[in-house]
């Protein structure tokens, strides 16, 4: 028995301690294996950095989406584009709707160069286009530079794919669900910090005359100093991607066969070629899966009221009475954002985790849709009976309900 044990032990080929070596240097030259080997390490710590730069680059990506619709009426007014009042908006949702234009036609692309060059790539390209082309939106003088510089940037927007993706890749698994949580948070907040700093810093002259002269740059261009501000915002974001870890593994050079690779090889190509033999009728099997279509169609009609009802309150708000708007300022909207952003925050902090731990995600879906139809329903009465304080109440009350049923919505998709 001695001898077939020793006999079996010589028939199994060792592996080379060069092997190993080559097979830990390649891993150290991976940017995934990396991560993964740094993760390991760091069993029970809390990624607060990697958390922190997730939530900052999403934040500063989703400002420039919504920040021009507290101003946009009165940009187009200023562009002298319209030639009567009421079709101010008909040339205000050409603006509106070129950066969703541009995002729509690339979102595919980018998420194609992200899975090839990796995430980081597109966040810092998307960073780089909005401290680009959201400044020169800003000192925009013709009504077809502002439709091209916002189409641009949104042509060069891809990052809202690739940074779930990120969120996944860049932390242990158990903090997963939190990563994704903090993107749909920030995109939350950035959605509403957004048209507020638009409200507030629009036409600075006018309201702050004592700080800005007429004479200077921001007189000139009463647009510009929310598109800087933001732009600034941006680039701060783009300089802390300098720590944001890669997530793409990238390995260079040959091995030897008896790397672990080579024995993984086998499997991963009888993997591939099962794949691409069905890989044509798996994609078709997507369409017949009703109940991921029908998430995707429920996700796409949520996502097209919310933000069709971004543009219309902003340019519903600021329209005359006599037209059925409410008069506002840029001042008074960015007030109603501002206050609404405050307490959508406070909603998802501590309101929403105790909702979506008792209420099914379904379930959650189906009340948030039925309440939002009167919730909309009430705004076209609003100036027919209310003005003042109460119209300011109330308006803010409907903006946080609005905003707070979307957030519950797109969570649950999340």
């Amino acid at each position: 028995m001695a001898a077939v044990s020793d006999a079996t032990v010589e028939m199994v080929p060792a592996v080379p301690a060069a092997s190993n070596a080559v097979v830990e240097a390649r891993m150290l030259r991976c940017p995934r294996c990396r991560l993964d080997q740094r993760n390991a390490e760091r069993e029970g710590v809390f990624p607060y950095k990697e958390l922190f730069l997730i939530w900052l680059v999403t934040l500063c990506s989703t400002l420039p989406i919504l920040m021009l619709f507290p101003f946009l009426y009165f940009m187009i007014r200023d562009l002298h584009i319209a030639r009567d009042e009421k079709d101010i908006g008909f040339y205000a949702g050409f603006v509106g709707a070129s950066f969703m234009a541009g995002r729509a036609l690339t979102a595919v692309i980018w998420g194609m160069v992200a899975d090839k060059h990796g995430q980081k790539q597109v966040i810092v390209i998307t960073l780089a286009a909005i401290v680009i082309f959201n400044t020169l939106f800003g000192l925009s003088s013709t009504y077809w530079t502002a439709i091209l510089t916002r189409a641009l940037l949104g042509l060069l927007s891809g990052m809202l794919g690739p940074i779930k993706a990120y969120a996944t890749e860049a932390c242990r698994k158990e903090y997963n669900h939190l990563g994704l949580s903090i993107i749909s948070s920030s995109r939350g907040v950035g959605l509403i910090v957004g048209p507020a700093i638009g409200g507030y810093l629009a036409q600075p002259a006018d309201k702050y005359p004592g700080i800005f002269s007429k004479k200077s740059i921001f007189g000139r261009f009463p647009y510009f100093l929310p598109s800087l501000s933001i732009s600034i915002l941006a680039f701060i974001a783009l300089i802390s991607c300098f720590w944001l870890q890669e997530t793409l593994h990238k390995h260079t050079g040959d091995v030897t066969d008896n790397s672990i690779e080579t024995v993984e090889d086998p499997l991963t190509s009888t993997d591939a070629q099962e794949k691409s033999q069905g890989g044509s009728c798996g994609f078709l099997k997507l369409f017949k899966n009703w109940p991921l279509m029908s998430a995707i169609i429920l996700y796409s009609i949520f996502s097209l009221q919310d933000v069709a009802y971004a543009e219309v309150f902003c340019l519903w708000a600021i329209s005359d009475r006599r037209y059925g708007g409410l008069s506002f300022s840029t001042t008074d909207v960015g007030n109603v954002l501002a206050i609404s952003g405050l307490f959508l925050m406070l909603y998802q902090l501590f309101i929403y985790p105790s909702v979506a731990k008792f209420v099914a995600p379904i379930t959650l879906v189906r009340i948030t849709a039925i309440l939002t139809v009167p919730l909309l329903s009430s705004y076209a009465i609003m100036p027919a009976i209310l003005s003042g304080f109460p119209l300011h109440l109330v308006v803010n009350c409907a903006s946080f309900l609005k905003n707070a049923f979307t957030v519950s919505v797109k969570s649950c998709f999340y």
